[in-house]
């Protein structure tokens, strides 16, 4: 309570006063991704309600085109949402303007042993407030063709950083024509974070200063310009069952495609699969994204929003929600780890390699100024990609973006 006081006196802002707890409640969950993802959620509201008659939650989807603009808005004139989703640092974001409950005033902080921890640790704000928790998961597979692997003479998919770029020149001897592609994280900072945590390095040190000064740094960045600079991976962006249909034999991408490559692509039956990313010098870690939930600071509700944002964690909510994306055909993750194979809307086969990578994954930080930084920091990125700058330099910039946003 005291600091969410705080929060409120810092920004001049007076708490907001409860509606009777008793009487019917409306409230408004302002959802950020699809209209199908907004069906889910809107699933487990209608559960909700099952057991609290008189509460009505009316879920909205807002597009990830456009979303953190009209949260942040929201934020800044306290009107809006009651519960709100986006991506998995906003809160934070949200949080430090005062425009967000910390959830330990209600007892969610008891949903970290639930969650994966590193998704966790992203969400929570550095000072320890808890904004916002994890409501899905996503995570990277390596999806490959099994028959251009043949022809190449490789027995399995690369497990390291040197077998892929060996596997690489391997299919080109082969005749392979597109042997690597990047989907997901494609000239962004996503796709350098899986090369920078395999290598042993991080965006920020553990008080969140910028740490890309460091050998680990350099060598994954190095590693990443390299294969697209030396070993071809296409700079354009090619949505990952597309790639693997026209011919591409190893794809990074999201764990979303797995879903759709048969329907879509019925050609391709048969003859693909998937497995876990390449590990580098220090790991397999793999980056975790996925949307946070939290409860505004300017409802009429907030102790009703946040008993519904922990009710998303129960056995029942989480069997409501994989239902009504398997009725969809999409691809949810819950933010349980331990639902990742028994409640999935993969195969089993599938599942275990989202479990695999999601047991060993880290999340975006959770640092002051990142998403401000993320799309000036994956500019200086690409420089170095496309040659324009050297892999310091491109470094350097980058981490004086981060410094300058932190406050």
């Amino acid at each position: 309570m005291a600091l969410l006081s705080a929060a409120c006196a810092t920004s001049g802002q007076s708490e907001t006063k409860q509606a009777d707890q008793n009487a019917p409640a409306n409230l408004s969950f302002w959802s950020t991704g699809g209209d199908d993802e907004t069906a889910i959620f809107q699933k487990a509201a209608d559960l909700y309600k099952q057991s609290h008659p008189n509460v009505t939650i009316k879920v909205q989807t807002l597009s990830w085109d456009d979303a953190y603009a009209k949260l942040l808005a929201a934020a800044t004139s306290r009107s809006g949402p009651d519960v709100l989703s986006g991506g998995m640092t906003w809160t934070i974001q949200f949080g430090a303007r005062g425009a967000m409950v910390d959830l330990r005033k209600h007892g969610l902080d008891a949903l970290k042993a639930q969650a994966q921890p590193a998704q966790w640790e992203s969400a929570v704000s550095p000072d320890g407030s808890v904004y916002g928790v994890p409501l899905d998961m996503s995570t990277f597979a390596l999806f490959y063709r099994k028959d251009l692997l043949e022809q190449a003479k490789i027995d399995a998919p690369p497990k390291t950083w040197e077998e892929l770029v060996a596997d690489i020149d391997k299919l080109k001897a082969a005749g392979v024509k597109k042997p690597y592609s990047q989907d997901w994280g494609n000239l962004d900072w996503i796709g350098y974070f899986n090369y920078l945590y395999q290598a042993g390095g991080t965006f920020y040190t553990p008080d969140c200063k910028p740490s890309l000064n460091t050998p680990q740094a350099e060598q994954a960045l190095t590693y990443w310009v390299d294969l697209y600079r030396k070993h071809g991976a296409p700079t354009a962006q090619v949505e990952g069952s597309d790639a693997l249909d026209t011919g591409t034999a190893l794809v990074v991408a999201g764990n979303w495609i797995a879903k759709g490559i048969d329907i879509n692509k019925p050609k391709l039956k048969g003859k693909w699969a998937m497995t876990t990313l390449p590990a580098g010098p220090a790991g397999p870690t793999t980056f975790i994204g996925g949307r946070a939930i939290g409860v505004t600071s300017f409802s009429k509700y907030a102790q009703i929003g946040a008993d519904f944002v922990k009710f998303l964690y129960s056995d029942p909510a989480i069997t409501t929600m994989v239902d009504e994306a398997k009725r969809r055909n999409l691809p949810f993750i819950p933010p349980r780890p331990d639902k990742v194979v028994s409640d999935s809307t993969f195969t089993p086969e599938q599942a275990q390699v989202f479990e695999a990578s999601i047991r060993t994954g880290k999340a975006a930080p959770g640092c002051p100024g990142w998403d401000e930084s993320a799309g000036d920091v994956a500019k200086q990125l690409q420089s170095a990609i496309l040659g324009k700058a050297d892999v310091k330099t491109a470094l350097a910039e980058a981490a004086k973006v981060m410094e300058r946003n932190a406050g």
